[in-house]
């Protein structure tokens, strides 16, 4: 059993703490007021805006040391959801796997929607995780994780396919935000 804390309460942190807690795995979410909280998970996801994360980094870095850390960010301008806002070659993940270099950094849950989260399909399909990451071992717990909570997950390759899963986040964020798809929708992954 995992014991994973989740930084952020909003719309994606009480989804993933739902289906961490549905695998038989503890789940502690840390908020704005629990800055002086330690973070006692083995596993801590970052579900907060990529805006949020240096400041967490700063305050928490050392805490994460030797920790699996998740980051579920998607780097988007939000102000005109036209682009991403980290360099072409590089992904916000890689940012913090830089920043926290005694930690072992994976993308994840960013290509899906809190709804999808919670209820466990799209599309008539169980709710796909993409993970991504250079740490085998790393996926592996998470892919474990999120398997025991009821969704399906799979292994992206390596930390670079960070960048390409930030893009398809871009992409469902947009078309949400445009009405082409609805915010409880998303992207089903047949396999």
């Amino acid at each position: 059993m995992a014991h994973v804390s989740i930084i952020g309460t909003g719309n994606m942190g009480r989804a993933i703490a739902g289906v961490v807690s549905k695998g038989g795995n503890t789940v502690e979410l840390l908020g704005h007021a629990d800055t002086h909280e330690p973070v006692t998970g083995d596993v801590v996801v970052l579900a907060v805006p990529y805006g949020a994360v240096a400041d967490i980094v700063a305050a928490r870095g050392e805490q994460l040391a030797g920790k699996v850390v998740v980051d579920i960010t998607n780097p988007v301008d939000f102000a005109t959801f036209d682009s991403l806002v980290v360099p072409a070659d590089g992904s916000a993940t890689a940012e913090i796997a830089a920043a926290l270099p005694g930690s072992r950094v994976v993308k994840a849950f960013n290509t899906t929607f809190g709804a999808t989260l919670a209820a466990g399909s799209v599309g008539g399909q169980p709710t796909t995780v993409l993970i991504a990451g250079d740490d085998a071992d790393a996926k592996s717990l998470l892919a474990g994780i999120v398997t025991a909570g009821g969704l399906r997950a799979i292994d992206a390759g390596s930390l670079q396919r960070a960048r390409e899963l930030e893009a398809l986040g871009f992409l469902q964020i947009g078309l949400a935000a445009a009405e082409k798809i609805a915010w409880t929708g998303g992207f089903a992954v047949v396999a």
